[in-house]
């Protein structure tokens, strides 16, 4: 059980990867800092990618400084130094994969959800993530999978769940696809080089894919669920006890920072310059995420029935617990 959850709550993401570290300042952060000036810095475990710009424009905006809370962001590589710096207290708050949280709770990792992250688009060849192949390529669709090399970042999550939603489909069986664990970064060199005969990626790799010629087949995380959502906002359960106002005033900090950011993309492209090396000709053309301020509870559930059916879970998550 314990080797399971550690491959499972290995990164995502909607996620693309990264080589920055985590903090390792655990000291006084179960109860956050109280400046002199009465605001309470609480840090934040993320992943430095699009995905988490919503946070930097609501930091800069002064979303959570009306609030009397300041973000200390800690990067770190994805679920797997999140979701225990979470529980153990070096974080009181995270960003993760709703699979990788699914995980969590089966495994009885106390940890709430307590704000939406992400969503698919829902359009199909217009999402943030997308299953490519080779411009050259023969495959045209899922199906053709079959006895093909797909890379994925982590096995035995989301992003797996979701290839083999697309490849069953097309009309394909996915225990006959070859899947490889690959960080996304890699995938771009290893698709042109003809090494895998297929990638999963999430944005910005999706951007360079295109760039050199690369094509979409499928939208995968559109093929589980119209609407998806991918990736919350979470905190232990012990720290959502003990501190339910800094809770409910994260809560509504973040509700406010997703809408801004849906509404204004431009301002999501120029923050995300300030927290990672994307390029910004890259930038200019990777397909955002959504931010809609609740997680689609239907959609949540056909992910986590995915999760059973593929052997994900020790046991059936409880949405109820996991939620807000």
């Amino acid at each position: 059980m314990r080797r399971r959850l550690l491959i499972g709550l290995t990164a995502v993401s909607v996620l693309a990867a990264t080589t920055a570290c985590g903090s390792s300042d655990g000291g006084g952060a179960a109860d956050g800092n109280a400046s002199s000036g009465g605001t309470t810095t609480v840090k934040v475990g993320l992943i430095p990618i699009v995905d988490v710009a919503p946070l930097y424009l609501g930091q800069e905006k002064g979303f959570f400084g009306e609030r009397g809370l300041k973000l200390s962001f800690s990067s770190a590589q994805g679920g797997a130094a999140i979701v225990p710096g979470v529980t153990s207290g070096q974080f009181q708050f995270g960003f993760s994969n709703m699979t990788s949280l699914m995980i969590a709770r089966s495994n009885d990792v106390p940890v709430k959800a307590v704000a939406n992250g992400i969503a698919s688009t829902g359009v199909v060849g217009k999402d943030f993530e997308a299953l490519t192949v080779k411009g050259d390529s023969p495959i045209t669709s899922a199906k053709e999978l079959e006895g093909r090399k797909v890379a994925i970042n982590t096995l035995k999550n989301i992003n797996e769940t979701a290839v083999r939603a697309s490849v069953r489909k097309a009309g394909g069986d996915p225990d006959e696809v070859e899947f490889v664990e690959m960080a996304f970064d890699q995938m771009p060199a290893a698709l042109d080089g003809g090494r895998i005969d297929a990638a999963m990626v999430v944005e910005p790799a999706l951007a360079t894919i295109k760039n050199q010629g690369g094509r979409e087949i499928s939208s995968p995380m559109v093929d589980i669920a119209p609407e998806l959502t991918v990736a919350m906002y979470f905190t232990s359960t012990k720290y959502a006890r003990e501190n339910p106002e800094i809770v409910e005033k994260f809560q509504e900090a973040t509700a406010e920072s997703l809408a801004y950011a849906d509404s204004h993309p431009d301002e999501v492209r120029e923050i995300v310059t300030t927290y990672t090396k994307i390029p910004a000709d890259v930038l200019a053309k990777v397909t955002l995420p959504k931010w809609p301020a609740e997680p689609n509870r239907a959609a949540l559930e056909e992910l986590a029935r995915l999760g059973v059916e593929g052997g994900l879970f020790e046991q059936t998550p409880d949405l109820d617990e996991l939620l807000p």
